[in-house]
C-alpha cells in the first residue's frame, strides 16, 4: 500500500514538472511569435519606397524592350567524320594511300548560334551587335519584340573592338536612346537585356563595378565597362542601359572559370561603339587615329623620378619615323598625362583615346619631360593598315621592351654579364607571340648588340623579313628565328 502511494506521488510530481515545462515553452514561443510580428513588420513607408523602385525599373524595361532583338545565325562547316583508329596519324601514315584519300573526306554540317542586338536607327533599320555573334554567318535572322522575323544583312564589322552593324528592312522599328558612357560612375545602377540561352528578352540588373577595364584578352581595343548585372551566353550584343533607359554599353562577355555567371560581366562603352558604328556605316571600315608611339604604363619609380604626385599616364618607349609624334617632337621617355583635355590613366587608355580621335584633328598633349611639365600640339594621322604597319615595324612588330635597370635586374635575378632590354609584353598575333615572353632579355638581333631601347628601336626599323634573336631566360641563353615570310 505504501509502495502504491510512493508511485502515485512520483507520477504526480512528474506530471506537474511536465506541465510546468510545457507552460514555459508555450509562453516563450508566444513571446517570440509576438516579438517577431511586432519587431519585423514592413512599414508602409518601406513598402511604398520599394514599390516605387520596382515600378521605376519596370518602366525603364518597358521603354527599352522594343529596341532589343534576337539574332539567329547559321553557318556551314566541314568536319571529318572518320572514327578512331582511322583518324590516328600513325594509322593514316600506312593506310591512307590504300584507301585513296578516304580519311580526308569531310561532311558538311550546319551550325546555329544565338545572340542579341539593339536597334539604333529605326528609319534605316540599323542594329548594333557583337562581331562574334555574326562572325562567319551564312544566314542571319532577326526576331523583333513583336515576334516578326526578318533577314539581316551585314553592313560592316570590326574585329578589333568586337562591334558589328547589321540591317533589316522593316517598318515600325523603335530605336534606343543613346547615353554618354564617359559620364558613367562606379556604383551606378544598370540593366542588361538580352536573350541568354535563347530565353527571349531576359532582364537582369546590377551596378557598374568598374570602368576602363583593359588587358582582359577579349579584343584588341579594350575599354570595358565592368558590371555585376548577370550576363550569360546569348546576352552578347544586347544593351546595357542606365536608369534613364539610355544605351551606355553593349554586353559582350563574362569572366568565368566555370562557363557560367560569376559576378563579372563586360560591356563595350556606348561612345566607343558609336564611333565604330558611324565609321562602318559611312566608310564600310573603321578609320582610326594614329600618333605613332609605343608606350608603357608608368610605375612608381618612374613617377617618383619625374616628380609626379600620381602614378598615371603613359611613358613613350619609341617614336616612329615620319609619324605625327615625331613631327610634334615627342621624345622617348616623355610621359603623356593628358590627351585632348582628358587625363591619361595608363597606356591602354591612351591607345583608346588616340584610335578614337578622327585623323586630321589637332590635339593638345600635356607631358612630363625630365620631371618638368610641357604642352605639345600634335595633328593626329590615320592608323596605317595592318600591312603597312607591319611593313613599317617589320618583323619585330609587337615586341615591347623596357630598359634593364638595376631594380629589374635584381627582381629577375639577371647576372651582371647579361645586357640588353627586357621584354615587357608581346602583342597578340605578332610574329614573336609564343616565342618570346615577358621577362626575357633581348641581347642581340642579327649580330647587332642591344644595350638599350635606342639600339632596339634602331635595329627594329632596319630589320625586315627575318631576325635571329639571342635572349636570356631563366638562367639560359637561347636564340630564336622570326620570319614573316616577306
Amino acid at each position: 500500500m505504501r509502495g502504491n502511494k510512493k508511485f502515485i506521488l512520483s507520477a504526480a510530481i512528474l506530471i506537474l514538472i511536465g506541465i510546468t515545462i510545457g507552460l514555459i515553452i508555450a509562453s516563450n514561443f508566444d513571446f517570440q511569435t509576438k516579438g517577431y510580428s511586432e519587431d519585423y513588420q514592413i512599414s508602409k513607408e518601406s513598402q511604398e519606397t520599394l514599390s516605387k523602385i520596382g515600378n521605376a525599373m519596370a518602366e525603364v524595361v518597358q521603354a527599352v524592350r522594343p529596341s532589343v532583338v534576337n539574332i539567329y545565325t547559321t553557318k556551314k562547316i566541314k568536319r571529318q567524320t572518320i572514327p578512331f583508329p582511322f583518324n590516328d596519324p600513325f594509322f593514316r601514315r600506312f593506310f591512307d594511300e590504300e584507301f585513296g584519300g578516304l580519311f580526308d573526306r569531310q561532311r558538311e554540317f550546319t551550325q546555329t548560334s544565338l545572340g542579341s542586338g539593339v536597334i539604333v536607327d529605326g528609319t534605316n533599320g540599323y542594329i548594333l551587335t557583337n562581331y562574334h555573334v555574326i562572325k562567319g554567318a551564312d544566314e542571319i535572322k532577326v526576331k523583333l519584340f513583336d515576334k516578326r522575323v526578318f533577314d539581316g544583312t551585314i553592313i560592316g564589322y570590326d574585329a578589333k573592338t568586337d562591334v558589328a552593324v547589321i540591317k533589316i528592312k522593316a517598318d515600325g522599328l523603335r530605336a534606343i536612346k543613346w547615353g554618354d558612357s564617359d559620364k558613367l560612375k562606379v556604383g551606378e545602377t544598370v540593366i542588361a537585356i538580352g536573350n541568354p540561352y535563347g530565353l527571349n528578352l531576359t532582364v537582369t540588373s546590377g551596378i557598374v563595378s568598374a570602368t576602363g577595364r583593359a588587358n582582359v584578352g577579349i579584343s584588341d581595343y579594350e575599354d570595358f565597362i565592368q558590371t555585376d548585372a548577370p550576363i550569360n551566353p546569348g546576352n552578347s550584343g544586347g544593351p546595357l542601359v542606365n536608369v534613364r533607359g539610355e544605351l551606355i554599353g553593349l554586353n559582350t562577355a563574362i569572366f568565368s572559370t566555370t562557363g557560367g555567371y560569376q559576378g563579372i560581366g563586360f560591356a563595350i562603352p556606348s561612345n566607343m561603339a558609336r564611333v565604330v558604328m558611324d565609321n562602318l556605316i559611312k566608310h564600310k571600315k573603321v578609320v582610326r587615329g594614329w600618333l605613332g608611339v609605343t608606350v608603357m604604363d608608368v610605375d612608381p619609380e618612374m613617377a617618383k623620378s619625374n616628380n609626379m604626385r600620381e602614378i598615371k599616364g603613359a611613358v613613350i618607349t619609341d617614336v616612329m619615323e615620319g609619324s605625327p609624334a615625331e613631327k610634334a617632337k615627342l621624345q622617348m621617355k616623355d610621359i603623356i598625362i593628358s590627351f585632348d583635355g582628358k587625363e591619361v590613366e595608363d597606356s591602354a587608355h591612351l591607345r583608346n583615346l588616340v584610335v578614337s580621335t578622327p585623323p586630321g584633328k589637332l590635339v593638345k598633349l600635356e607631358i612630363i619631360r625630365n620631371g618638368k611639365p610641357y604642352s605639345v600640339n600634335a595633328t593626329i594621322g590615320e592608323l596605317p593598315s595592318e600591312q603597312k604597319l607591319s611593313a613599317h615595324q617589320y618583323v619585330l612588330a609587337g615586341i615591347y621592351v623596357e630598359e634593364l635597370t638595376p631594380k629589374i635586374r635584381n627582381q629577375l635575378n639577371i647576372p651582371k654579364r647579361i645586357n640588353g632590354v627586357v621584354v615587357s609584353s608581346i602583342e597578340p598575333g605578332s610574329p614573336a607571340e609564343g616565342m618570346l615572353k615577358q621577362g626575357d632579355v633581348i641581347m642581340e638581333i642579327n649580330n647587332q648588340k642591344i644595350n638599350n631601347i635606342k639600339d632596339f628601336s634602331k635595329v627594329s626599323n632596319q630589320t625586315k623579313g627575318r631576325a635571329i634573336i639571342w635572349f636570356y631566360r631563366n638562367g639560359v641563353v637561347s636564340y630564336i628565328t622570326l620570319d614573316t615570310g616577306k
